[in-house]
């Protein structure tokens, strides 16, 4: 468990120090060690309360407090100011001093308690590890007289009196830690991190203690459109994630991060944002204080007005931004990130180093070799210390001589720490076999991340040639066994793919390889199959890019099959982005065939018509028909039937919704199509309901679900047992509702669909408001709040506004005591708990 990058413990509750200095050592426990961190809540303002009086107060604090440490063999590590740092052989003695000592404090001090267990390595300093630092994060997010435990600790002691308190991210942006609190005692929410989406980060930042204070500084006490400008690999982007995690508290409206390296397009930078934040258009948050961090913006400039207009929307949402050149537009402060200053290249070059050998034993000043050749940059430093697994620092060092003068030949108008980095990454790629360059020149095909089979498939890649690459740092490994190149290096490794010979084929291969897997997922609503959503979420980039390459191409036709084959995926929240797709495709298309014409007239009305465009899904959907009747294709025909009995029904012309969906249920079960068939009957039995009817309407909801169930349509019958669940809502059968409210949110989860996610906690909600259950109905609404997924469209479009009026009608104490602790949930995690 050793984390070579802390020498020894920090200051106790400085979260940004790295680096501590014993005034003695004593005897240390070793082995598994609970550490235990104190801090006095508020020793600011009790020393100009007290004046005089403090001086004693804390003198007084340190004797309790000691006397209960040494009483259950505690070792007093280190005492700073008003902090203690105590060691523990056992958790349980950790915990039973921490509570003796807390309940001894009678005085005006109150002092907030951090414990943690872990495995540190004892050097003649002191402790080494993670550990330690971890410990001082869980103190620093907790209270005067709380007591914080993490879960390691927990586990341990095995107490009846620990309250689960959740999953926590702590400021050095790690990943979550699940902490607990000994005893009953009530306390505001945690100081973590949980009202963001800032990424999990592999390591602690290293240096950048100016940069984190004057940033925080500026964004917190006035300046609304901070530009971090510099070279790619300088370090913008981690440093912009720690500058929104310190920040967090001075904006309750969240800090959201959006990442921009993806986008093909400016114009995609709207929904983006939009979609990250969980708002429907961006100025619906120009009012709230909070904090956008935009990152990767230089190759979408030309959305810098978007950004502009936001802010002059409102006086309250401010704006991060990294960028290789500036944004150019009022009130943006540019702010370059320099290169690490030696002693902190130092430092990030040994961690790294370590990291990848744990026996790697660092020369100083070899180390400070090698970070003046790479002009402290963290990229390159990266880069370099993975080279460390091959060669020693010798050796390293000895090569970088030889390289750089030779790659300093870049352009005369750049930057030259552009140029460094070009040649450290230069130095990286010649280092490769030439089996390997090959590899790294196919693997930038890929936007975003991709999977191992795209990557054989693709760029015809072999396993043990992408674990080199991943070896040599050039590509990360991600979680699910997915991969990323970072977009400085894919910059470099787009100019060698250029120079492929096949080049043409291979993006071609991408694109087909694309199209194949929309195919394999089943969304068209052709395709009997069972769907599978799921598997091209992730992919969003890469689907985007092959777009891209068949529009650039004019493969109109091919384009229009690969956009209907992803049908079902756009109305999963993508629903403004497909409507500009098929415009441009369809206005290029007038030569495709008259069947993929109708499918595609098809498709693009769902995404209008969940966009909530429904005169523009209806116009589209008659075209659409037409086709089909022309082609005198029943399928179709019976398909659009359905659609434009939606459109009749959202019209108020009942009867003629009706009639539609009778036609076309009666085609579908003619052609033996359940898919199909589902489709019309849970129309008809909304209709009945509608009507009155609720028996009939039940039975025609069922034979729905269980078709839609029978043939793997997961988003249908989701859709339909939410429908089900409002009948026994409203006849208040709540344990019905739920059951089928549980599998509903099952299913959504399944398919990543967080827009049917949050229609069905919301009936979740409603279900346990009824029982009296009001906190945990607050607690679930402020999740659903707090994402804003709904989109303007869909089946929930008229139903929401009731429930939302039924809900506030149970808005006591109670509820809002359970919506203010839900508003860090995510929905994700609300779901979880349900389901189990």
């Amino acid at each position: 468990m050793r984390d070579a990058g802390l020498a020894a413990p920090p200051p106790p509750l400085d979260a940004n120090s790295t680096k501590f200095h014993h005034w003695r050592v004593p005897t240390l426990p070793t082995g598994t060690v609970t550490f235990l961190f104190t801090d006095i809540e508020g020793s600011t303002r009790l020393l100009h309360e007290l004046g005089h009086a403090y001086a004693d107060a804390l003198v007084e604090h340190r004797r309790v407090l000691r006397e209960a440490f040494a009483r259950h063999g505690g070792v007093e590590v280190d005492t700073q100011g008003d902090a203690f740092f105590v060691a523990f052989s056992r958790a349980s003695d950790a915990l039973a001093a921490a509570q003796e000592g807390n309940e001894a404090l009678n005085g005006p001090i109150r002092v907030r308690m951090g414990v943690h267990t872990g495995e540190p390595l004892v050097t003649d300093e002191g402790y080494v590890g993670i550990d330690v630092h971890r410990a001082a994060r869980i103190a620093a997010v907790g209270y005067g007289g709380q007591i914080l435990v993490s879960q390691s600790t927990c586990e341990l002691c095995g107490r009846d009196d620990l309250r689960d308190l959740g999953l926590h991210r702590l400021k050095d942006l790690t990943a979550p830690e699940r902490i607990y609190q000994l005893g009953d005692g009530e306390f505001p929410p945690l100081k973590s991190l949980n009202t963001t989406n800032l990424p999990v980060a592999a390591n602690p930042l290293v240096g950048r203690e100016a940069e984190l204070a004057e940033l925080s500084s500026m964004l917190v006490d006035g300046e609304r459109l901070v530009t971090l400008t510099g070279p790619g690999g300088s370090g913008k982007t981690r440093l912009s994630l720690q500058v929104g995690a310190e920040v967090l508290d001075a904006f309750p409206g969240g800090v959201f991060f959006v990442p921009l390296a993806a986008l093909a397009s400016p114009d995609l930078v709207r929904s983006a944002i939009a979609r990250t934040v969980g708002v429907r258009e961006i100025e619906e948050i120009a009012t709230r204080r909070a904090l956008l961090v935009l990152d990767n913006f230089e190759h979408v400039l030309d959305a810098a007005c978007e950004v502009s207009a936001l802010l002059g929307a409102g006086h309250a949402v401010k704006v991060l931004a990294t960028s290789r050149a500036p944004l150019r537009v009022q009130g943006e402060c540019e702010y370059g990130v320099e290169p690490l200053p030696e002693h902190d290249g130092v430092e990030l070059l040994i961690q790294r180093a370590r990291s990848i050998r744990r026996d790697f034993t660092p020369n100083p000043a070899r180390a400070a070799q090698v970070c003046r050749r790479l002009d402290g940059l963290p990229l390159a430093l990266e880069l370099a210390a993975g080279q460390l697994r091959f060669f020693d620092a010798d050796t390293l060092v000895q090569r970088l001589e030889q390289r750089l003068p030779l790659l300093t030949g870049g352009a005369r108008d750049a930057p030259e720490r552009q140029r460094t980095l070009r040649a450290t990454i230069e130095w990286s790629y010649d280092l490769l076999s030439a089996e390997l360059q090959d590899l790294f020149a196919r693997l930038a095909v890929f936007a975003g991340t991709f999977s191992l089979e795209a990557a054989e498939v693709v760029a015809e890649a072999k396993v043990d040639a992408l674990r080199e690459l991943v070896e040599s740092s050039i590509v990360k490994a991600l979680a699910g066994g997915r991969f990323l190149m970072l977009e400085t290096i894919r910059e470099f490794a787009l100019e060698r793919m250029a120079e492929l010979p096949d080049v043409s084929a291979l993006r071609r291969r991408h694109a087909a390889y694309y199209r194949a897997l929309a195919l394999t997922a089943a969304l068209d609503t052709d395709v009997p199959s069972e769907q599978q959503p799921e598997i091209v979420v992730p992919e969003a980039a890469n689907l985007r890019a092959a777009l891209a390459w068949t529009l650039d191409n004019n493969e109109i036709e091919f384009g229009l099959e690969l956009l209907v084959a992803l049908e079902q995926f756009w109305v999963l929240g993508y629903t403004d982005e497909a409507m500009r797709w098929f415009s441009v495709f369809l206005e290029r298309g007038e030569a495709e065939s008259a069947l993929l014409r109708a499918r595609a007239l098809r498709s693009y009305g769902s995404s209008a018509s969940f966009a909530g465009k429904f005169a523009l899904a209806e116009q589209l959907w008659e075209e659409s028909l037409s086709l089909y009747e022309q082609l005198e294709d029943e399928h179709g025909i019976a398909v659009l039937l359905h659609r434009l009995s939606i459109s009749a029904l959202i019209n108020g012309d009942v009867p003629l919704a009706r009639e539609r969906a009778e036609q076309s249920l009666e085609i579908h079960r003619r052609l033996a199509n359940d898919k199909g068939a589902c489709q019309p009957l849970s129309l008809l039995g909304a209709i009945a309901l509608q009507g009155g009817d609720v028996e009939a309407g039940v039975a025609l909801l069922e034979e729905s679900a269980a078709l839609a169930k029978n043939v793997g349509w997961r988003w249908w019958r989701a859709g339909t047992l939410g429908a089900l669940a409002d009948v026994a809502l409203a006849g208040r059968r709540t344990e019905e509702a739920s059951a089928l409210l549980a599998e509903a949110i099952d299913l959504a989860v399944q398919i990543r669909d967080r827009v049917g996610l949050s229609w069905y906690l919301s009936q979740y909600a409603l279900a346990l408001a009824l029982e009296g259950r009001t906190a945990d109905a607050g607690r679930i609404w402020a999740a659903v709040e707090n994402a804003s997924a709904f989109v303007p469209g869909g089946p929930w479009r008229r139903d929401l506004p009731a429930l939302e009026e039924r809900l506030a009608a149970f808005s006591d104490a109670e509820f809002e005591a359970g919506r203010h602790a839900g508003r860090t949930l995510a929905l994700e995690d609300v779901a979880a708990e349900i389901v189990g």
